[in-house]
């Protein structure tokens, strides 16, 4: 059974427990027996539907609510003491007038509902790369599809336990009420809240969240880059790698890209392509040439 020992971990997760009201907490460890058992309550409860078992084995079906379908920029918001450290591009609210507008629609929002407590792990657990999160959610589809797309297990728990400094991460589906959807960033505190959204990019909470828009902000106060890029390993006959990092802006095709496999005469000649990262590339510059770390 998943033990977080760390006390300000357990403070904070009790405090948002105290604001949420769910009826029980659930720490994930990422072990696929919990994972399958998650996945049964998803079925029986009807929020996920099985797909042909025998074509997609292991495939679930997930519905958001039409409304409920991309992410709203108006309603995704940068936080900052200053203004103008929330950057040209971004929608700016002030911490306080964010935090007391959220605390509102927090206020019960788990309530006849568990909250599942996710360590997750941005990058290789234990490197100078990797970032350490917590994401509480009232959702099933979340805690699945973080389990797929970061590195969640004991040995996340293990750095919390160490005293590893975390991003704070809380999402409620709460109503779905696109009047009152918000993601807010509080890169000043390493904090994200999401409200009243289902969908991915919004509730996703490692991967735009803090990979870009926390990343962002962290690279700036440690010397790397988050970047909105692709990284593609092609590796030739030889065994020799070179990395491709292409910059797209959201639907302008980086994972069509990533997705990339080598024609029939360069496959047959031993070239191979992998994907390092879809979607966000951290970058940092080595002494020698510059390296490239995916998000995930």
């Amino acid at each position: 059974m998943t033990m977080v020992t760390n006390q300000s971990v357990n403070d904070w997760v009790k405090e948002m427990a105290e604001m949420t009201n769910p009826d029980e907490i659930v720490w994930i460890d990422g072990s696929e027996k919990q994972l399958d058992l998650i996945k049964q309550i998803a079925l029986e409860t009807g929020e996920m539907l099985e797909l042909n078992q025998e074509k997609l084995p292991g495939c679930l079906y997930y519905r958001t609510n039409p409304k409920d379908v991309a992410r709203d920029e108006k309603r995704t918001v940068i936080c900052t003491s200053r203004r103008e450290d929330a950057g040209p591009t971004n929608n700016w609210v002030s911490p306080d007038e964010m935090y007391a507008k959220m605390r509102k629609l927090f206020k019960d929002s788990m309530k006849g509902r568990t909250m599942y407590a996710i360590p997750f792990s941005m990058g290789v657990v234990g490197t100078e790369f990797a970032k350490i999160g917590i994401e509480l959610t009232d959702s099933i589809y979340v805690v699945l599809s973080m389990a797929i797309m970061t590195r969640v297990g004991q040995e996340v728990i293990e750095q919390l336990n160490h005293g590893a400094d975390f991003t704070k991460c809380l999402h409620s589906k709460a109503q779905i009420n696109e009047q009152e959807k918000y993601i807010a960033h509080f890169p000043e505190d390493n904090t994200i809240w999401s409200i009243n959204s289902a969908y991915g990019g919004n509730v996703l909470l490692g991967k735009k969240c803090l990979a870009l828009r926390i990343g962002s902000y962290l690279g700036k106060q440690e010397g790397w880059m988050a970047e909105h890029m692709l990284i593609l390993k092609i590796e030739n006959e030889a065994g020799e790698s070179k990395y491709v990092c292409g910059a797209f802006p959201s639907a302008c095709g980086k994972t069509n890209l990533a997705m990339l496999t080598p024609p029939d005469y360069f496959k047959k000649k031993g070239y191979k392509i992998s994907t390092v990262g879809d979607d966000i590339a951290w970058l940092r510059i080595g002494k020698r040439r510059q390296t490239l770390c995916s998000e995930s």
